[in-house]
């Protein structure tokens, strides 16, 4: 394949450098990482433009819509929380602060262990994380507006496939 021929999109042009200047090695990989990294800086912006249209950063969303997304009565405890968002309990305290103090979400002390806390949405949290959910995803599927159905689910399928097996290919290095 000749890129420079062809012009191709960005990460085609850089792969074509590389090639240019070291010609032995495989780039392969960033025709698919490259181009998922570049999504997701394109994406990003616009995303964060929704959330803040809801009075929230994408921390903050995270962590309604894992509420949310949790079902009646929409609370988890701090653990189930962090874990989830694969974040640090530091991380979680401070945006638990921020969304406590806009009344989105309540401490409640738990029933099982009168020493530790839940976390729950309240009626306000539970609209907002409905709203900018609805709202972040009309946006993005617009985004996929001119491409065909049958191939959002083709690629979400490999990506998933991906997903998996540099998982898997993680954990080996990790044992």
């Amino acid at each position: 394949m000749s890129i420079e021929k062809t012009g191709g999109d960005h990460v085609d042009r850089l792969r074509a450098q590389w090639a240019r200047e070291l010609p032995d090695l495989d780039t392969s990989p960033m025709s698919i990482l490259g181009r998922i990294y570049r999504l997701s800086m394109l994406v990003r912006p616009g995303i964060e433009e929704t959330f803040a249209a809801f009075d929230l950063d994408r921390g903050e969303f995270d962590v309604i819509a894992t509420l949310r997304r949790a079902g009646p009565p929409y609370r988890l405890t701090p653990t189930e929380l962090y874990k989830s968002l694969m974040i640090t309990s530091g991380g979680l305290t401070h945006r638990l602060k921020r969304l406590e103090k806009a009344g989105l979400v309540e401490r409640i002390p738990s029933p099982e262990d009168g020493r530790s806390m839940i976390v729950g949405l309240t009626g306000t949290g539970i609209k907002r994380a409905e709203e900018a959910f609805r709202a972040d995803m009309e946006s993005e599927l617009a985004l996929f507006a001119s491409m065909p159905a049958a191939r959002r689910e083709l690629l979400a399928e490999l990506l998933r496939e991906l997903t998996e097996n540099v998982t898997s290919n993680l954990a080996d290095r990790e044992n």
